[in-house]
C-alpha cells in the first residue's frame, strides 16, 4: 500500500524553545483527522523555524 503525503501549507517563524511542544500536540490531537504537522529548523537562518501542514 503506497502513503501519500501533502504539503498543505508552510510558513516561516521566529524560533523558540516551545515550539515542538505545539507540534506535538497538533500531531497527538488531529492525527485521527489524517493531518500531521512538522516543524525544522531554517537551514539558511537558524532563528527561524519552518512549520510545515501536511495531509496523511
Amino acid at each position: 500500500m503506497e502513503s501519500k503525503i501533502e504539503v498543505l501549507a508552510t510558513v516561516k517563524i521566529q524560533h523558540s524553545e516551545d515550539l515542538y511542544k505545539i507540534v506535538d500536540c497538533l500531531n497527538r490531537t488531529l492525527k485521527r483527522n489524517n493531518l500531521m504537522f512538522g516543524l525544522a529548523l531554517d537551514e539558511n537562518d537558524k532563528r527561524q523555524a519552518v512549520f510545515t501542514i501536511y495531509r496523511t
